[in-house]
């Protein structure tokens, strides 16, 4: 999709992270931009800052695990733009420690935001993206969603890019004119790491409950890789040049991409795939 400026583009998670920095970028490229989040004060903070581009910007609360929810999100964004042109469902969540093992309202509450969110955003949104002609889909995976993880985020990861794919082959086949991208990135200095800010209490470990050495561990590993990682406005760059060039793979960190080898080997060869290290778990 070459042409950007006076079209719109609708994101969800933007209140901050790669969301609000997706929703900088494409506003500079002179794009109007709806923003919903759940978070009403961050969200309105951050309307604010994208609407200084100078393209217009609205803000929606979204809950994406609710299809309702996100019904209203595409309502209000063809009532006040007539088209959506760019879709980002890119809200997410990561979960926390979970105290029995499966902790299965954790993993209710982390499928429904990051499966389930982009399920509704293909439903509600791809209908009419079709019937106007065209648009193009980023929908946010991670490079956790090719890697070994026995976790809610792992698995809602490996499902998006497997949806994703099916679904980039599916508006080939018929011609619809949508284009879909995967953004599958490495570590990136967000906040995902405090997603259980917006956790419902039902989906939280019990009130005494102490997380073992391995998860304070694994943490603190992934506090320091999530500081050290990419700029959200790096990654906001590369969707922006896949949006336009119309490529499927977005990757932010080559070096991790090469690990993937092994795994794919030992696939070809039929043999157990090795441990993988510190996120094997």
């Amino acid at each position: 999709m070459q042409q950007l400026s006076g079209r719109t583009a609708v994101i969800t998670g933007a209140a901050s992270g790669m969301g609000r920095a997706f929703a900088n970028r494409f506003a500079q490229a002179g794009m109007n931009v709806v923003m919903s989040d759940i978070e009403e004060p961050r969200l309105d903070e951050a309307v604010a800052e994208v609407a200084a581009h100078g393209t217009r910007v609205i803000g929606q609360i979204t809950d994406v695990a609710d299809g309702a929810s996100v019904d209203e999100l595409a309502e209000r964004s063809f009532a006040e733009f007539d088209a959506v042109h760019l879709v980002c469902n890119n809200a997410g969540v990561a979960g926390g420690p979970s105290p029995d093992f499966i902790n299965e309202a954790n993993w209710r509450w982390v499928l429904d935001v990051n499966l389930w969110g982009v399920i509704h955003g293909h439903r509600a949104f791809l209908p009419r993206m079709i019937e106007q002609g065209g648009g193009h889909v980023v929908n946010t995976s991670s490079m956790a969603g090719h890697l070994p993880g026995h976790s809610p985020y792992t698995a809602s990861k490996w499902a998006v890019v497997g949806i994703s794919q099916g679904l980039y082959h599916q508006m080939q086949r018929e011609k619809t004119g949508v284009g879909i991208s995967c953004l599958c990135p490495g570590f990136v200095r967000t906040e995902i790491i405090n997603s259980d800010r917006n956790r419902p209490e039902s989906a939280a470990p019990p009130a005494l409950y102490e997380p073992t050495a391995q998860e304070e561990m694994a943490t603190l590993f992934m506090q320091e890789m999530v500081k050290g990682g990419r700029p959200p406005s790096e990654v906001a760059d590369l969707v922006h040049d896949a949006v336009v060039d119309d490529r499927f793979w977005i990757f932010t960190d080559l070096e991790m991409v090469k690990t993937l080898q092994e795994k794919h080997d030992s696939i070809m060869e039929n043999r157990n795939p090795a441990s993988f290290g510190p996120l094997d778990s």
